[in-house]
């Protein structure tokens, strides 16, 4: 490891704990006055709490189905026709963005508007015996969730968990009834968003000298970290005085608690996966352009003839609307069959936000119902 990137790296991972974020915080805010920068420090320190005892809970009531290596499936609602399973991220947050609050929850949302039967991949955080588990291991578990539901799904992915669930809808194109695509990278070369910036600037040694950092591990803090550096100013800043400003409101610390819980406590993934996804998805675009191998074979979008629905946020730059929309020229779906939609706001908000959830996701899961019967 060269000493220029060893410092990267343990920088990276120094500004990734809270106890270090009053000194970048006072550089930038001391020109507002003084008062302003007490304020933050001294609120920085509530925040620090908040993150200790909050942990992410799925706010629907559910049931364990399967627990796998790599993640717990959960059942929702009642069995009847095809299921519908939506495969949650696998980087950096767990399943609660799926099922965030109750009366903001996605899942909430499908089952209240003719989706009877949702399932959930709830991903598990990578331990040290993990570190080896490639792209193939998750995808195989996919495959054994299906075949659990009865072995044909409906199959929502969301972010990267939208790649793997075009990858296994062109592995196995009888497993998938339907597929959406929400937020999902699938052309990693289309539009001009800072992640593929990044990707493609940033040598690969870099990404291998953070896994080393994790000991095999990518570790969930340091993409967190990255996130963050995305948008400094509202998570350094903007988060910690309007913490402040509503320190009285149970109603605002309640819902702000509940976000903290999911986004502040990222999950760690494996070393080689993470890697491969890095290598071989982001720099060199293998599944769009045909070329990514999965479960022994190589696999063709075009394979994909099932109606799809690809949901696209206007001001998404985690996925920009390229990434998303671009899988219509490569699936084998009839365009009558895709339905392409932007909406308004960013990655997040595709999934939990509350306006998304209530004017977009309803028809959504109404087209998931039309397709099952």
């Amino acid at each position: 490891m060269s000493k220029a990137h060893a410092v990267k790296a343990a920088d990276l991972s120094l500004t990734s704990v809270p106890a270090f974020w009053p000194i970048f915080m006072a550089a930038q805010l001391w020109e507002q006055g003084a008062e302003l920068v007490a304020k933050n420090l001294k609120f920085v320190e509530e925040d620090m709490k908040i993150h200790d005892y909050l942990r992410p809970r799925l706010a629907t009531p559910n049931h364990v189905r399967l627990d796998l290596r790599t993640m717990v499936l959960r059942d929702y609602g009642k069995p009847g026709g095809i299921p519908t399973l939506v495969d949650a991220p696998h980087a950096g947050h767990t399943a609660m963005i799926a099922d965030y609050h109750k009366g903001q929850s996605l899942v909430e949302t499908l089952l209240d508007h003719g989706v009877g039967h949702v399932a959930l991949t709830d991903w598990k955080s990578a331990t040290d015996d993990m570190k080896d588990l490639e792209i193939d291991n998750y995808l195989a578990e996919v495959v054994v969730a299906i075949d659990d539901l009865g072995g044909r799904v409906n199959l929502v992915g969301l972010c990267q968990g939208g790649w793997v669930s075009a990858m296994v809808a062109a592995r196995f194109p009888d497993k998938v009834n339907s597929l959406v695509l929400a937020g999902a990278p699938i052309d990693t070369d289309a539009g001009d968003g800072p992640i593929k910036r990044m990707v493609h600037e940033s040598p690969s040694s870099f990404y291998e000298e953070l896994v080393a950092l994790g000991g095999g591990l990518m570790k969930g803090k340091y993409m967190l970290q990255g996130w963050k550096n995305m948008h400094p100013a509202q998570h350094y800043l903007k988060d910690h005085v309007d913490l402040y400003e509503h320190i009285d409101d149970p109603a605002y610390l309640s819902k702000a608690e509940t976000f903290e819980s999911w986004y502040e406590n990222p999950i760690d993934l494996p070393g080689r996966w993470y890697l491969q996804v890095i290598t071989q998805l982001f720099k060199e675009n293998r599944l769009a352009k045909g070329r990514f191998i999965g479960l022994g074979r190589t696999l063709d979008l075009h394979n994909i003839t099932c109606p799809a629905y690809l949901l696209a946020g206007a001001a998404d730059d985690i996925t920009t609307p390229e990434q998303v929309l671009g899988a219509a020229r490569y699936l084998g779906t009839p365009a009558r069959q895709i339905v392409q939609k932007t909406v308004p706001g960013g990655h997040i908000g595709l999934f939990m936000g509350a306006r998304t959830l209530k004017e977009h996701w309803p028809p959504i899961a109404r087209w998931i119902a039309a397709q099952t019967h």
